[in-house]
């Protein structure tokens, strides 16, 4: 071989070596939820953003913090954004699992300042809320937590968040009589008690969302907890089912660059583009969760008729406890622990 010909091929060799390193620095893997929750997701953010930024957006799911917590600690970091609970990322930075944001690149104007953080910033609003079969009550179902534990007046299977004690324990406090703006600082123990009382009348104890909504679906319990994305996708599907925000548990998800990530640039700029309002306003088009930049509702581009059915909307936010990240990130875990403890007795 001349010469020549070696440095055509050498030179060949690097060129595709490079474009081949392009192309993997192009290509990122978000981790969510899974289900409606993620395909609204992937219609609203994801596949927007790859279109605007020009790269690949893979797919994965989560079962949260402790998948990303085994990934950093082994230095076997798969994913490059992952989603997960506000009370996660809380607890997550105190442990110093996230890489730091660049809000340089990411523009949070517009996003509450409680969820815009050195590490974190809220992606979304979503709400834990009571439904129940309207062909087992028809319109006279539990409308309230205190009604869910009265099992004299409304017999029936039932279901609770078993994986988020956060979630739970705050549905217990309000079921036993705490008013909405004084859940928070929550008594823990009062929650634990409360929980007690309907534990043994609970049939299922739900470990995800699309366990939850087929648990329903099925009419393997009669009312439950669930998040509202899947109580608006059970209703949009022609289930028999009612629920309302009354008494909801409003809470953020959020979203994080693990410690470790291979691709923390791209990312940083999917991020900021999941972020901005015009890609924010498109996920109630999908479901029926909140846009975390409020500018969203100012881009005309949700209309009227969906806001009554959005999470974060003000009429719906007022009838609702917010969830507190900072109270969770102090006691998530001795609160799920006692809340494992309990359920599984």
């Amino acid at each position: 071989m001349t010469k020549l010909w070696m440095g055509v091929l050498t030179a060949a060799a690097l060129s595709a070596s490079a474009s081949g390193v392009a192309a993997a620095a192009d290509t990122i893997t978000v981790a969510s939820w899974g289900g409606s929750y993620q395909e609204a997701q992937s219609k609203a953010f994801f596949k927007p953003t790859a279109d605007a930024l020009g790269i690949t957006i893979k797919e994965d799911t989560t079962n949260g913090l402790d998948d990303v917590r085994l990934q950093v600690n082994g230095n076997a970091v798969k994913w490059d954004l992952v989603e997960l609970g506000a009370d996660e990322c809380a607890r997550g930075t105190k442990e110093g699992l996230f890489e730091k944001l660049d809000y340089e690149v990411i523009d949070a104007t517009g996003i509450d300042p409680k969820l815009v953080h050195d590490d974190w910033v809220g992606i979304t609003f979503y709400s834990v809320v009571l439904i129940y079969r309207t062909d087992v009550f028809g319109e006279n179902g539990p409308k309230t937590w205190a009604d869910f534990w009265n099992v004299e007046k409304f017999p029936g299977r039932r279901a609770l968040g078993g994986a988020f004690a956060t979630e739970t324990l705050t549905v217990a406090a309000i079921a036993d009589g705490v008013p909405l703006d004084q859940v928070y600082p929550l008594d823990i123990e009062r929650a634990l008690k409360s929980l007690e009382k309907v534990r043994d009348h609970v049939d299922a104890w739900w470990t995800s969302g699309a366990q939850a909504m087929q648990l329903i679906k099925d009419g393997e319990v009669d009312m439950a907890s669930i998040w509202n994305g899947r109580a608006s996708t059970l209703k949009a599907e022609g289930a028999p089912i009612s629920y309302t925000y009354d008494q909801g548990v409003l809470n953020a998800d959020c979203m994080v660059i693990p410690k470790g990530a291979k691709n923390k640039d791209v990312a940083m700029k999917a991020l900021a583009m999941f972020l901005k309002p015009e890609i924010q306003a498109n996920l109630p088009l999908y479901i029926a969760n909140g846009p975390v930049n409020l500018k969203a509702f100012e881009t005309g581009k949700i209309p009227a008729d969906k806001v009554a059915e959005i999470t974060s909307a003000p009429e719906n936010a007022k009838k609702q406890v917010l969830m507190d990240p900072s109270f969770w990130a102090d006691h998530m875990i001795e609160a799920q622990e006692e809340f494992d403890n309990l359920i599984q007795q």
